[in-house]
């Protein structure tokens, strides 16, 4: 225990002494390490270091922002409710239903990810532009793709909710408010797609039921025979290309 608390200290006097200002030249000069750069036309530039930091900081919220901001949502809601419609609660697996609305987000959100790289990332990556704005511009296609999925009652809500007047353009509006909104609007559009694909599988429900309670068959569960009929519906509508097909287009009409 003696030789752990002789080598934090040490530690800690390292850490102490190479935080501590240093004096002479290197005062002068300054870490480095954390130096913010002001240009004479008044914009800042951050060190290496300090870049290196923000991007990692973004990188922990990229899932969430994945989930948030993109197709996502819609996609995952819609094949879970699909998967409750047909009565499979293990297939497809749950990895498997998020692998692929991980990769047909992917596909959705191509448009938008080429317009970032165009505009934002290749600019900052041969310096052309700042961190500041190539953050800029990389929000700009991101917040034209949330608005065209966003309803006008869920900005109000939530503009109302924060206490903001109403936003003469779309430009006012933050993404502390666009955010919530856009996913309350997913939530919305998926319940809705899950609705309409839920109602022919009831109608088959219901028959089966009505069959069996007709023919005294009332300890038979209606699952058991209508599941079948269901899955053989569903592949003959071919019905994986139809909902695919249906999400991948409902974002661009």
């Amino acid at each position: 225990m003696k030789i752990m608390h002789k080598l934090f200290f040490i530690i800690l006097a390292v850490v102490c002494a190479w935080a501590l200002p240093v004096q002479g030249a290197y005062a002068e000069l300054g870490l480095q390490a954390v130096t913010v750069t002001t240009a004479p036309s008044g914009e800042q530039s951050y060190s290496v270091s300090i870049q290196i930091l923000i991007l990692m900081t973004v990188l922990t919220l990229l899932p969430a922002a994945l989930m948030m901001m993109t197709s996502f949502t819609r996609i995952i809601i819609v094949l879970s409710i699909m998967r409750q419609a047909l009565g499979l609660m293990q297939a497809p697996s749950s990895q498997t239903l998020i692998g692929l609305s991980l990769f047909l987000t992917f596909f959705i959100m191509a448009p938008v990810f080429d317009r970032i790289n165009t505009e934002a990332l290749q600019p900052y990556l041969s310096e052309k532009m700042t961190i500041q704005d190539a953050a800029e511009a990389a929000g700009k296609p991101l917040r034209h793709f949330m608005f065209g999925q966003t309803r006008e009652s869920d900005i109000m809500t939530f503009s109302q909710i924060a206490g903001h007047e109403k936003f003469a353009t779309h430009a006012e509006v933050p993404f502390s408010i666009l955010v919530p909104a856009f996913v309350t609007s997913e939530l919305k559009t998926a319940f809705q797609i899950g609705f309409l694909l839920f109602i022919p599988f009831l109608i088959i429900d219901l028959v089966v039921a009505s069959v069996l309670m007709s023919m005294g068959m009332m300890m038979l569960s209606p699952m058991v025979i209508s599941l079948p009929f269901k899955i053989m519906l569903f592949v003959l509508v071919d019905g994986w290309n139809l909902i695919i097909g249906t999400l991948a287009s409902s974002f661009y009409v």
